[in-house]
């Protein structure tokens, strides 16, 4: 069974920078399709931003865009989420989650499209 692990959340104030990181254990992420996604308390888990297999597509969230920027390191096998000018309304756990190869489809980040997901990480920006 493929596991994703996710690290880099923490607690930071309005305005600063976290990176995420989301790695697969026994394996790289090199050649897959990911996704971030974000719950926030009492909130349905969202879409942040999805890197695809192929290409490096990226798409983000309208609410994170110019913030948010995902990227791959193939020599390390990782997937990151860099998240700048943070914001309170950012807040919640953040997951990575490996996805079906559909791009067309995942794009749009329909959570039946990601099969593995990783047990997430808390991002808390307050002041």
């Amino acid at each position: 069974q493929l596991q994703l692990v996710e690290s880099g959340g923490g607690l930071v104030q309005p305005g600063e920078s976290l990176r995420l990181s989301c790695t697969a254990s026994g394996t790289t992420l090199n050649y897959d399709t990911v996704g971030w996604f974000r719950q926030a308390p009492g909130k349905e888990r969202e879409g942040v931003s999805c890197i695809s297999s192929v290409g490096d597509n990226t798409v983000y969230a309208d609410s994170v865009k110019a913030r948010f920027t995902i990227s791959r390191d193939k020599s390390k096998g990782t997937v990151y989420l860099q998240m700048n000018s943070l914001k309170p309304e950012y807040t919640g756990v953040y997951y990575c989650a490996l996805a079906v190869d559909d791009w067309p489809v995942v794009r749009t980040m329909p959570h039946v499209m990601f099969k593995y997901w990783g047990q997430g990480t808390q991002v808390t920006v307050s002041s």
